[in-house]
């Protein structure tokens, strides 16, 4: 990316999570302004070399509106962890407000801009299409039922006003990503490591699943098209079922994997949670590739050997 002096910064929300960082470091190595939004003091936030850290409250965009006028993007990926613990009504009520809040202020942000940016990048998930079995699906596909598919709804209409204001707007709809040192792998390896990992339920729910690189690939991809508007599956051309993934997993790592999680416990210890693992998305990337955007690790295989070399 080659980026002009007229409009070179890009404002990222949730810029310190496992996404953000990878993305802020991509995007300041090829030269841009690279803002990161954080609850915390610039003295406590860690950020890739080269960005810059401004506090805001979550909530507002009191703090940075002079950082979105003129701004390149904004890039939105903001919204409390899913995967924080067990979805009580207190936990649903804060993971979709965190998310409505953060979009909220995105929103009015780009209206007070004297020169509004050029794109919005909205986070959301494959979660989206909701447990939907062994049904294909692309982004012509319709939401589905269930909290996952309706946090993941209400959290991309609420940056739907920045279309009304004449901008481009793009939805990230983001499966399991795979990275070494956070997110979801790393939480899992463990077990696998001590011999003690396996399918989980009867391992035939699909795993729509995208390497760190080419997400932030992607992201990157969509923000320099002019062209890309709307809905964009961030997910590998092929899913594997947990069953699959499971044994590449074990493979990679050179280990058993022969302790299944039956569901009846996962649903008795997780709750409504438990549908983050027992249920699945068969999704494929089609607008993605029809978009030009080539994939780095199209194979699961090739994306865990480079993981764990």
């Amino acid at each position: 990316m080659t980026p002009d002096s007229a409009s070179s910064r890009v404002v990222i929300t949730g810029g310190t999570g496992l996404i953000g960082r990878a993305l802020s470091s991509r995007l300041a190595a090829s030269g841009l302004d690279v803002v990161v939004l954080s609850r915390r003091s610039p003295e406590e936030t860690r950020v890739p070399r080269g960005c810059r850290v401004v506090r805001w409250d979550g909530v507002s965009s009191a703090s940075w509106v002079a950082e979105a006028d003129g701004a390149l993007a904004i890039v939105n990926l903001a919204g409390e962890s899913i995967a924080g613990g067990r979805w009580t009504k207190t936990r649903q009520r804060r993971i979709v407000g965190s998310r409505v809040a953060a979009a909220d202020a995105v929103v009015d942000a780009v209206g007070q801009a004297r020169r509004r940016p050029e794109v919005v990048l909205q986070a959301s998930a494959v979660g989206f299409y909701g447990d939907r079995g062994d049904e294909p699906l692309d982004e012509s596909s319709r939401a589905g039922s269930g909290f996952l598919a309706e946090t993941t709804l209400a959290w991309e209409r609420a940056t739907a006003r920045v279309e009304e204001l004449g901008m481009r707007r793009v939805l990230l709809r983001t499966g399991l990503v795979l990275a070494r040192d956070g997110g979801a792998l790393a939480a899992m390896t463990p077990p696998f490591r001590f011999g003690l990992g396996g399918r989980l339920g009867d391992g035939r729910q699909w795993m729509p699943w995208i390497h760190l690189d080419d997400e932030v690939g992607a992201i990157v991809h969509l923000l320099e098209r002019r062209e890309a508007r709307g809905p964009f599956n961030l997910c590998a051309p092929e899913p594997a079922t947990n069953a699959a993934f499971t044994r590449a997993l074990a493979q990679v790592l050179h280990r058993p994997a022969f302790c299944a999680a039956p569901a009846a416990a996962l649903r008795l210890v997780l709750g409504e949670m438990s549908n983050l693992v027992l249920g699945g998305q068969r999704v494929r990337p089609r607008r993605l590739l029809e978009s030009g955007f080539s994939f780095r690790f199209p194979e699961l295989s090739g994306a865990l050997e480079n993981l764990f070399p």
